[in-house]
Formats: C-alpha cells, sequence, structure tokens
C-alpha cells in the first residue's frame, strides 16, 4: 500500500494547501485529494512540481507500506 505523506510535508514547510495549489499550478479540490489520499495515481509532473516547490524529494511525500 502506499501512503501520502504530503500533509505532515506541509505541516513541516508551514505552507497551506491554498498556497501550494497555487504555486503547483493545481486546484485546491484535487491538491486536496491528493493530500487526503484520495486518489489512486498522481501525474509524474504534478509530483514534480509539488518536490520542487516544498523542496523535498518524492520519498518524503510517498511511503510504502507491506500487508501485514
Amino acid at each position: 500500500m502506499i501512503i501520502l505523506r504530503l500533509d505532515r510535508v506541509m505541516a513541516d514547510r508551514k505552507i497551506s494547501l491554498n498556497e501550494l495549489a497555487e504555486k503547483v499550478g493545481i486546484s485546491n479540490v484535487n491538491l486536496s485529494n491528493i493530500k487526503t489520499g484520495k486518489i489512486s495515481a498522481i501525474r509524474f509532473s504534478t509530483l514534480e512540481k509539488i518536490c520542487e516547490v516544498l523542496q523535498c524529494q518524492p520519498g518524503d511525500i510517498l511511503e510504502y507500506k507491506g500487508e501485514e
């Protein structure tokens, strides 16, 4: 299972959903869906822009958790 940790990275960087959405160039709704994990896929271009704005690596946002 892939777990999204965008909320944690955003809190660490002290950036709001609205500010990040504007800088990434996606809607608040789409970014909120990413943040809450209500997505089944993400474009590499979107992930790249999020990492650029937050100055992080994809591994800071995405976490793999094996089935127990």
